[in-house]
């Protein structure tokens, strides 16, 4: 009588994510590309890249000048005055109206150049005909 012996192959576990796994690659790199947009915010917000909100456009900071550790005389333009104020850390004094500040001349549009007669002068000022 043969006896038959069955051999079974081994099961061979893989690890779920090897170092070098594709899958380890670009979770990685969507850590970091995430960690450097919220660390790029942080520093556009701490040096004031972000455009301020709330903003006025009826009053607007002119000049300003300081005068201590922390105070200030500062012009604000309004729509019918000029207001000179004091500014310090725990109030805002006004010392002074001044009038309105003169409307400034806008300057003409100047007409636009056609592209060819542009290209010419380019040419024409490197020396080349």
């Amino acid at each position: 009588m043969k006896t038959q012996a069955t051999v079974q192959p081994a099961i061979q576990q893989q690890p779920a994510a090897s170092p070098g796994s594709p899958l380890v690659q670009v979770s990685g790199a969507l850590t970091a590309i995430i960690i450097f947009i919220l660390l790029a915010a942080w520093v556009a917000k701490r040096f004031g890249f972000t455009p301020k909100t709330g903003s006025s456009k009826e009053m607007k900071v002119s000049a300003s000048c300081s005068v201590g550790a922390r105070e200030r005389v500062v012009i604000v333009d309004v729509p019918d005055a000029r207001l000179v104020l004091g500014v310090t850390a725990g109030q805002i004094t006004h010392l002074h109206t001044l009038p309105p500040a003169p409307v400034s001349e806008t300057v003409s549009p100047v007409a636009p150049v056609d592209f060819q007669s542009l290209m010419k002068n380019l040419l024409k000022r490197n020396g080349k005909d």
